[in-house]
């Protein structure tokens, strides 16, 4: 993140591709006369996905089933977890949940509630990895993570060449990560490195509220059935790394086969700070839609699976995106820009396993040396 501040995307030739499709998008929700927040569809999911969260949660609480039953519990908590993240405080910390603040606010504190920071979050995500998609000084989304390598401009190890295998097993410990150290990393660096403008005073607050909300979310979830409900010790830790691993994995698959698949871009900045391209364009060559037909996918995973209608729009609730994609899409390519899709989930992390693999290759000699 050396680079914060300094990046800029500047095009040769002004693109008149994004004004005219914003101009054809805003056409579309004027003419229907459709809100491009929340609708009675958006409410309803929100209700249930956060359901799966607390309902298993108070079941195992007052039935205290077998071990079994108990497990089974704590992974619909997951699926809760995941859902909450990707449907509910996602477009809630985008804005696009309401035009109400208030209402964004406590719909996007919902991941609070499952854990983490939605004030690191908005760092990370708004402004890193939506303005700098897949530029690997900037977007932290895809920096190289302990045994993992999500980009081809960064420093090969011998290890890397078997990560396709072993990848999926580490996307597991994403949301544990995160719950347990990542929120206070995230502080630290964001705050050295500028990217948090918040005063020396405005942080000392904003740290006293990351313990008091982490220590209340371990209280709650962990010793509150042990203390006060006398569950044994190690049920609730077998649970709760189950309920982690499910959530994590689910939430990073599915932001992989967003951008770490075949055909992306992954562009580097000029010494002097420049992207030569335009911002836009620059979203459809960094990401790849896929399963944009499958209904049960598109609600589970609050439209996730069109992710260049959500970098373009995204303060556009995602139950919408369905809707504008083929405005989307015949825009891109009459102005003859790639829109990149996977038609299947299936084909979707085919090209995101082949993509690992590409990059744990060890480089060709010639490269290295030249």
């Amino acid at each position: 993140m050396s680079h914060k501040g300094k990046i800029k995307f500047v095009s040769k030739d002004k693109s008149l591709f994004f004004p005219t499709l914003r101009k054809r998008v805003d056409a579309y929700f004027e003419e229907n006369k459709v809100s491009k927040n929340a609708n009675s569809t958006m409410i309803i999911k929100s209700v249930v996905l956060l359901a799966c969260y607390i309902m298993p949660f108070l079941l195992l609480l007052a039935l205290q089933p077998d071990l079994g039953i108990s497990l089974m519990l704590w992974f619909v908590m997951g699926l809760g977890v995941a859902g909450i993240g990707m449907s509910i405080m996602h477009d809630a910390n985008h804005g696009a949940y309401s035009n109400s603040k208030m209402v964004n606010d406590l719909m996007g504190y919902t991941l609070n509630l499952v854990g983490g920071s939605a004030f690191n979050w908005k760092l990370q995500h708004n402004i890193l990895h939506h303005t700098y998609t897949n530029v690997v000084e900037m977007d932290e989304d895809i920096q190289d993570r302990l045994v993992l390598r999500f980009s081809p401009h960064t420093k090969v190890k011998f290890y890397h060449k078997l990560q396709w295998v072993y990848a999926f097993f580490f996307y597991g410990l994403l949301t544990l990560y995160w719950v347990v150290a990542k929120d206070f990393v995230q502080y630290a660096l964001f705050k050295n490195n500028g990217v948090n403008a918040n005063s020396k005073a405005q942080n000392r607050i904003l740290l006293f509220k990351l313990v008091y909300t982490k220590v209340l979310y371990f209280a709650l979830i962990l010793a509150v059935p042990v203390v006060l409900f006398n569950i044994p010790l190690l049920e609730v830790l077998l649970g709760f790394f189950v309920m982690h691993f499910v959530a994590g994995i689910v939430l990073t698959v599915v932001f992989q086969l967003a951008h770490t698949v075949e055909g992306t871009s992954h562009p580097r900045p000029t010494e002097n700070g420049i992207i030569e391209n335009d911002w836009a364009i620059h979203q459809l060559n960094t990401t790849v839609n896929f399963s944009r037909k499958s209904k049960m996918i598109s609600w589970y995973v609050g439209g996730l699976n069109f992710q260049i209608e959500h970098h373009l729009f995204p303060r556009i609730c995602h139950v919408h995106y369905p809707a504008i994609a083929p405005i989307v899409k015949q825009t891109a390519e009459e102005f003859g820009i790639p829109y990149l899709e996977n038609e299947t989930f299936g084909q979707a992390v085919r090209s995101h396993i082949a993509t690992l693999h590409r990059f744990g290759k060890l480089p060709d000699w010639n490269e290295a040396i030249g």
